[in-house]
């Protein structure tokens, strides 16, 4: 064989179909106009996570030294991600709202405080409705209750009474009142405590 022909040099020979078949599975780096196999993962960004680019050697190392998950957001918007990344972006609901007791104490309210849907052939919530009758709720929880006991109030106190009695303690036990003697400073910061502790549940 001469390999010095002319008609040798114009062979070509094409890929394989084995080369065909891997070269069209393999993904392709999504930079445009690289044709190098996109062999490493890089995310998308906010708002579409779980979604990734898949890129080159070179093109991972150049999108990675620019990304930025928090670009275009204001300093509200980071503020508001910063809360809720406390919470791992859950959601949350107020303390003590829980619809269904909602319902079921709707319901109780307009069957005059009988559950009508409840069967009870053996009697055994009866005892118990009774003595919920007997015993009227505490018209307050156990923290205002205790913040009421800390100012010498009692649970019928309303909000007037309440600051009247809490200005009156300040002024009773403040340093300044009292020539700057601070040994009842402990007991101001408990009137302080009980006063905010009622404020934060609506008494005052």
């Amino acid at each position: 064989m001469n390999f010095n022909s002319r008609l040798f040099d114009r062979i070509r020979i094409g890929p394989s179909v084995a080369e065909e078949v891997k070269d069209s599975g393999a993904p392709h780096c999504d930079h445009p106009g690289c044709k190098r196999p996109g062999e490493f993962r890089a995310p998308q960004g906010r708002g579409r996570e779980g979604k990734f680019f898949l890129f080159c050697m070179e093109h991972v190392k150049a999108y990675n030294a620019t990304y930025n998950y928090f670009a275009g957001m204001n300093d509200e918007a980071l503020a508001e991600y910063a809360k809720d990344a406390a919470i791992g972006h859950r959601p949350t609901w107020k303390l003590g709202v829980n619809s269904k007791a909602a319902r079921m104490a709707q319901r109780n309210r307009t069957t005059n405080g009988e559950q009508e849907d409840v069967q009870d052939a053996f009697n055994i919530f009866g005892s118990r409705r009774t003595q919920t009758a007997a015993q009227p709720e505490p018209r307050v929880g156990i923290v205002a209750r205790k913040a009421l006991e800390a100012l010498g109030l009692d649970e019928n106190a309303d909000s007037v009474a309440i600051k009247a009695r809490y200005k009156e303690l300040v002024k009773r036990f403040h340093p300044d009142a009292n020539g700057g003697d601070r040994s009842r400073e402990g007991t101001l910061q408990e009137i302080l405590k009980a006063y905010q502790q009622l404020k934060s549940t609506g008494m005052v």
